[in-house]
Formats: C-alpha cells, structure tokens, sequence
C-alpha cells in the first residue's frame, strides 16, 4: 500500500469519522467544504486515496466512498460492510435509524459491487442453509434471475426470499413449507445474497 500525503491522511481520517458520525459516508462537495478546497481538488485527493488503496468508491454516485481498512498482523484489505437492523414499513432501507454497525469483510469477498449486510430474523429460509440469527451479506443490485435469494421490498416490507419471475407476477417463495409463497406485481429488489455470516457462540 502506497504512501499518502499529509492532506490525504487528513481527508481520510476526516472520512472515517464521517462516517463513524453519520453512518454514511460525505459528499465529494462536503469534503470540499470541510477542506476549503475546490470540487475538483476534492476529487483529485479521493480519487488518489482509491488509487492508493485506502477507500473505494464509485464517484458516478452520490455517498460511495468505502473505507479500507488492513488487519492486524498482515497485509489483508478489509471492508466495512454496513449492517440493517429492523427496517420500519415506510421508511427507505438505508434511513439512517436502521444502521446497526458494521462488519468487516476480506476485500476479496466484497470486492465487485456495494455490499450491506442485514440481521435473518425467523426460519422462512431455513432449508436453504439461512437461520435465524444469521448475518446475510447482500449485494446492491436491481435485477435478479429466476432462483437467486433476494432481498425484496414487498409493500413497504422488506424480505429475504428466493426470486421466481412469472408471466404476470413475481413469485418470492420460501425455503421452509410452512411459509407460503408471496405473489406481487409491486416489487424492488435490492439485492441479491452473496455470503452468510454465522456466530456459534
């Protein structure tokens, strides 16, 4: 991992605890402002920082940038991957009273995509390998294939089924015979399951 200026030490350090703050990270115009510096001027030191391997983003979009961090005791990148806690009907998924902390992840494991991660509450899916009390690592995307495990906004509800795309509908069904299928016209996906995170203590 490259070496970083004194500024960008300053911004990065500025970025964490943005987003230790805030739960989400700051604009390329925020860090302008804390800086006094131009947009572009911004850009440039965040653009470096990613090229150095100290955070990844995605600057066509707003509030991308992710924090890399190393573990202790070798050289392995790590990313902090956001937790959703219970997720009140109404409110969007990534409202910040939803934010319950964060685990961190190899880079390796994260490495295409934005990731969140989400509490399994209940045994809906329990005969695909998902438990309750299991952590669900999601990859953000809007789109899903027919027999991928989605998280899914039915309703203002959000859940973790398998996709099954019918002529008329979209079929969400559950890996356990006493949940009934949920049959909708009014879906958003929001991302599909690319790991599980088991605690057995």
């Amino acid at each position: 991992m490259k070496e970083i200026t004194a500024r960008q030490r300053e911004i990065l350090q500025f970025i964490k605890t943005f987003i230790e703050t805030h739960r989400f990270p700051p604009t390329i115009r925020e860090i302008s402002e804390r800086f006094t510096i131009s947009v572009k001027g911004a850009y440039d030191h965040v653009k470096a920082l990613e090229k150095k391997s100290f955070i990844r983003c995605n600057t066509n979009r707003s509030r991308s940038i992710e924090v890399l961090e190393k573990t202790q005791g070798d050289n392995e990148l790590v990313v902090p991957v956001p937790v959703i806690g219970n997720v009140a009907a109404g409110k969007p998924l990534f409202a910040e009273e939803n934010f319950d902390g964060v685990v961190r992840l190899p880079f390796d494991l994260v490495r295409k995509g934005k990731h969140f991660a989400l509490h399994v509450r209940g045994d809906s899916m329990k005969d695909a390998g998902i438990m309750d009390g299991d952590i669900a690592v999601i990859r953000q995307q809007s789109t899903a294939d027919n027999g991928d495990i989605v998280v899914a906004m039915v309703d203002d509800a959000v859940t973790l089924k398998r996709f099954y795309r019918e002529k008329n509908r979209v079929r969400l069904k559950a890996e356990n015979p006493a949940f009934p299928p949920i049959y909708t016209r009014n879906v958003r996906i929001l991302g599909r399951l690319a790991h599980l995170i088991r605690s057995y203590e």
